[in-house]
């Protein structure tokens, strides 16, 4: 579906300019289909059919368009958040500013290459929400459940960039609380990612209001875990599964629920030592390998880390109790279940032996 889709949208810009198309259109689309794990995507099929969505007909068709539209509007979300992260990969390959920026060496164009790379890959996340937006309008134009679906279209747009302005905001002032930094893992990644994913999909197949309420909570709280459980892979992940260099967020100096518990700990402890190396090494761009790993021994040596996978298991605990709340198929329960433990599986790009680890 994304790729009959985004393919019929290059072939669209071709007719506005061919050099356009090839170089910013085709990237968007090339993009949107390499990698990823499509769970957004998934989130929506499931939501819809825990709304009673048949899997089969028209409405399978929309619930599969949007779940495509919910890739493109994630591909505007990642090439902004690296442009804005300065991050050099995704996905295991160039970031879309960097390949802009290597085309303008490439082709002999004239100015700095790289603030060339970086208005081209904004012009080009722009374009992937505009073709999310014009695909959702496609989807819900006769649709009964139009004006709903419509506001959490626009509530999820707005809560994105709000969690995006606040992650950028904790860095330039410093916060350190686990209170902002469970906020800005709301708005920023469990609305997005789960919670409104699942909605937008109950409500296209017009889920009653339990069915809703139950998978937004379970939703929201699995969202959440997600995004604790991806601090947990930046800082101890392996870069080669993860496609991001490891380390990345601790240097760039963001907040995060798992370096908030570190300083609190370390704070209650009277731990100077760990005060010391946690100081030191956030926001530290320059920060080496050997930095790296004493920081890591640091959030083991304060229990955050482990106070971390503890709010994770708790997390999803409370997620799945929500989505029992909900009346649904024994099938449909199964795969949501799974679902969402899925976005929180501790997989080997994460796992270190027991030995390895200080508790």
């Amino acid at each position: 579906m994304l790729d009959v889709y985004t393919g019929q949208r290059v072939r669209d810009a071709r007719t506005v300019d061919p050099l356009f198309s090839q170089e910013v259109a085709e990237r968007v689309r090339l993009f949107a289909l390499r990698g990823g794990k499509r769970m957004r995507a998934r989130f929506a099929w499931w939501g819809w059919r825990a709304g009673g969505g048949s899997p089969i007909g028209k409405g399978a068709e929309s619930a599969l368009r949007l779940g495509a539209a919910l890739e493109l509007i994630q591909t505007c979300a990642l090439i902004h958040d690296d442009v804005m992260d300065g991050s050099s990969l995704r996905r295991g390959s160039p970031a879309l500013h960097v390949e802009f920026a290597d085309n303008h060496v490439r082709s002999g164009m004239r100015g700095d290459h790289n603030a060339h790379g970086r208005a081209a890959a904004i012009l080009a996340g722009d374009l992937a929400l505009a073709w999310a937006d014009d695909l959702v309008a496609d989807i819900l134009t006769g649709s009964a459940n139009r004006e709903h679906v419509q506001r959490l279209w626009r509530a999820m747009r707005g809560e994105m960039v709000a969690g995006q302005y606040l992650d950028m905001r904790a860095q330039a002032d410093g916060s350190s609380t686990t209170d902002r930094a469970l906020r800005i893992a709301c708005l920023k990644t469990a609305l997005y990612t789960v919670e409104r994913p699942l909605a937008l999909g109950a409500a296209l197949a017009g889920a009653d209001g339990r069915t809703t309420s139950a998978l937004c909570s379970a939703g929201r709280s699995a969202g959440i875990a997600f995004q604790l459980y991806d601090d947990l892979l930046s800082v101890f992940g392996d870069s080669s599964v993860t496609g991001k260099p490891s380390g990345e967020d601790i240097r760039a100096g963001k907040l995060t629920y798992l370096t908030a518990v570190a300083r609190t700990l370390s704070e209650e402890a009277g731990d100077t030592s760990a005060r010391h190396v946690l100081n030191r090494s956030l926001g530290d761009p320059s920060l080496s390998g050997a930095g790296l790993d004493e920081l890591r021994r640091t959030l083991e040596h304060t229990g955050a880390r482990r106070a971390t996978e503890r709010e994770i298991d708790r997390l999803v605990s409370d997620s799945q109790e929500h989505l029992l709340r909900a009346a649904l198929s024994a099938s449909v329960h199964g795969r949501l279940s799974a679902l969402i433990g899925s976005v929180v599986g501790m997989p080997l790009a994460y796992r270190v032996p027991d030995s390895d680890v200080v508790r």
